[in-house]
């Protein structure tokens, strides 16, 4: 990263009574509604929009996300959306590159992204972070990583519940999936292993999820003043009783219908802060697990306990549809506090309440 090939204005160009300028980094999924998000948001100004694919550069940014025309254009030149100087990037590629988080940061544009790199920056590599923390002291600029799990549900929430807490002895989340309606098959088989023999089960499941939630959980316990002796992760597999048929293909009696996965902050030998996360293709599974609807459950074991179901009541043929909501509005809705927010890596806990603006 070469400061002479920055613009000579490195401070955002928002005016204080003006919109914030954004620009929607990547249009999968979650970019996709993110991007409507933008559009439709009364306070935020869509200023650039960068895509990887050739076919959809040149487009308009609407056209990409079903909204009326917008004058914005796609384009794959990193140059071309670093000459915008925009407020802040709402970063959601598919693969994370370091040299393009550090060229944005010292660029002066802020950084929303829902990648999980940065939700605990001291469990970042320390190279890494000492370039992301100069390029935010270069750009005056700072980045935040959220969405709905990990974000939402690990940091967000676990902080507003243990606000009436004075003692707290435990507090685990349960994230259920099910999975049987996602015509995903690449994701599905192929990714995340289902259909498999069991002894085919990919440690890297688990790790994965280990580097997502881990730094999450460890993040609201240092904002709690908690401390972990460990964070430890394991997973569990549970097989088809009988040939199941789901909308990405076929699973035969025998292989991996289910799973779960554990990851928890543990102090004393037991968990303090837990997240667990169940995807399963049908219930009908060889073990006893309490398998519930798609959503989330959370005890918080404490002075002031507390049992909560979150439900998503959404027909699953629509979940696909429905559910990049979940994780891009509170992207969408976190630019604000983010902009406004001192330069460095910045964690949920350091940043004001993130309110949407539906006005």
């Amino acid at each position: 990263m070469d400061p002479n090939t920055l613009p000579d204005n490195t401070i955002g160009t928002r005016s204080p009574e003006g919109p914030y300028r954004v620009v929607q980094w990547a249009t999968g999924n979650i970019g996709t509604r993110a991007l409507r998000g933008v559009i439709e948001h009364p306070h935020l100004e869509l200023a650039g929009l960068y895509v990887h694919t050739p076919e959809k550069a040149g487009r308009d940014a609407g056209d990409l996300c079903d909204t009326g025309a917008t004058g914005v254009t796609a384009t794959t030149d990193i140059d071309d959306i670093l000459a915008l100087r925009a407020d802040c990037v709402l970063y959601m590629p598919r693969l994370f590159d370091l040299d393009e988080v550090c060229r944005i940061l010292a660029s002066g544009s802020n950084i929303v992204t829902t990648r999980g790199e940065f939700h605990h920056p001291s469990a970042m590599d320390p190279a890494a972070r000492a370039e992301v923390e100069a390029a935010c002291a270069l750009g005056g600029t700072s980045i935040h990583s959220t969405g709905s799990s990990p974000g939402f549900v690990t940091e967000a929430l676990p902080i507003v519940l243990t606000s009436i807490q004075r003692n707290l002895d435990r507090l685990a989340i349960d994230e259920f999936a099910d999975l049987s309606q996602r015509d995903s098959p690449g994701i599905l088989f192929d990714i995340m292993g289902f259909g498999r023999e069991p002894a085919g089960f990919e440690d890297y499941r688990i790790d994965h999820i280990r580097s997502n939630f881990g730094p999450s959980l460890h993040s609201v316990a240092d904002a709690l003043g908690l401390r972990f002796d460990s964070v430890e992760a394991h997973g569990e597999l549970a097989t088809a009783r009988e040939k199941v048929t789901i909308a990405a293909g076929t699973l035969e009696p025998g292989t991996v219908a289910a799973q779960r996965i554990t990851v928890a902050g543990v102090r004393d030998g037991e968990a303090l802060l837990q997240f667990r996360a169940t995807w399963y293709c049908t219930t009908d599974v060889e073990v006893d697990w309490d398998i519930r609807p798609t959503g989330w459950h959370i005890d918080v074991a404490g002075d002031a306990p507390l049992d909560i179901d979150i439900r998503f009541p959404i027909p699953l043929e629509r979940m696909s549809a429905v559910s990049p909501s979940y994780t891009a509005n509170r992207a969408v809705n976190a630019v604000p506090v983010v902009c406004a927010a001192a330069p460095g890596i910045r964690t949920t806990a350091e940043l004001p309440q993130v309110l949407t603006a539906l006005g």
